[in-house]
């Protein structure tokens, strides 16, 4: 198994001793990732895996030998949540911020290492934790531990690029977003392109976006309550969602609008005039009461 991942996304970002150790054996999540981790920082670190430490060994030890990095000992270290670490957590806690800074390494933490940790540390169910898992050797195959080990830490390299090649994107796409917000009424947002928005545009006042469409013409989308919850700041109207083309055009009066989800959250229009007609349209009907059945 190979996979080609930018992995210098961490790559000096701290210093390193220049080999590490960990158990040997079965494997887990929080080692696997941990040492993709490390690796990721410096990529030429030397990781050796065994069953016991050796003696007055110089480099990082983890999951293994009741240090700093291991989380097996009685008086193991929880969060402030209650959360017990494990060996991903303790590193990311040490050298976390320093890849990424403190906001998105403390982000990171709650929403993707600590459902690890808890599983490694209590057993309970997690997908990742689990397709970690089922990289180990099955029961009666001949592949080695130490093989696979290797295979399961470039899967998780391809994660965690992922993961932060995404984050970045979003701060790139919000520089964008920002500047767009500056030129608009504060109610009707239009992007001169699409780019992820959300995290600039919740809690901004704004109550619909309006963007180009990966599908031809434009797409209308209602602002969420916030990142945790998908309620809607202003909803379309209900007579339009669900509706066919030609049933919500004659709803709605507006030429090219061509589609409103039956959840309501998102409409599209041919024209970027119908588009920002729609979201209009929407604020009236929410904000003036607007009765479409009998309207016209």
């Amino acid at each position: 198994m190979s996979f080609v991942v930018d992995e210098k996304i961490f790559e000096g970002k701290v210093e390193l001793p220049s080999k590490a150790f960990t158990h040997g054996a079965k494997f887990h999540s929080d080692d696997v990732f941990a040492t993709a981790f490390l690796e990721m920082i410096k990529p030429d670190i030397e990781v050796k895996r065994g069953f016991e430490v050796p003696k007055d060994f110089d480099g990082i030890i983890y999951d293994i030998g009741r240090g700093k990095f291991d989380h097996h000992q009685k008086d193991k270290e929880y969060r402030e949540n209650g959360c017990p670490y494990a060996a991903f957590g303790l590193l990311w806690r040490e050298f976390g911020a320093a890849c990424v800074g403190e906001e998105e390494a403390a982000r990171f933490d709650e929403k993707f290492i600590q459902p690890l940790d808890e599983s490694d540390n209590t057993g309970c169910d997690n997908d990742i934790a689990k397709i970690i898992g089922e990289f180990n050797p099955g029961w009666d195959t001949e592949q080695d531990y130490d093989g696979c080990f290797k295979k399961a830490v470039e899967f998780a390299k391809v994660i965690l690029v992922n993961h932060f090649n995404a984050v970045a994107g979003i701060l790139r796409a919000t520089e964008l977003v920002k500047a767009d917000m500056e030129k608009c009424d504060g109610e009707v947002l239009v992007l001169s392109k699409f780019a992820p928005w959300k995290n600039a545009v919740i809690d901004s006042g704004y109550k619909y976006v309006v963007y180009p469409s990966n599908r031809g013409g434009y797409s209308v989308q209602g602002v969420p309550l916030s990142a945790d919850d998908n309620t809607l700041v202003c909803d379309f109207p209900e007579e339009w969602c669900g509706k066919d083309a030609d049933e919500l055009r004659q709803i709605s009066g507006i030429k090219t609008l061509r589609f409103c989800h039956p959840n309501g959250f998102l409409a599209a229009a041919d024209t970027l005039e119908d588009a920002v007609k729609a979201a209009r349209l929407s604020l009236e009907i929410s904000y003036g009461g607007i009765n479409m059945l009998t309207q016209g």
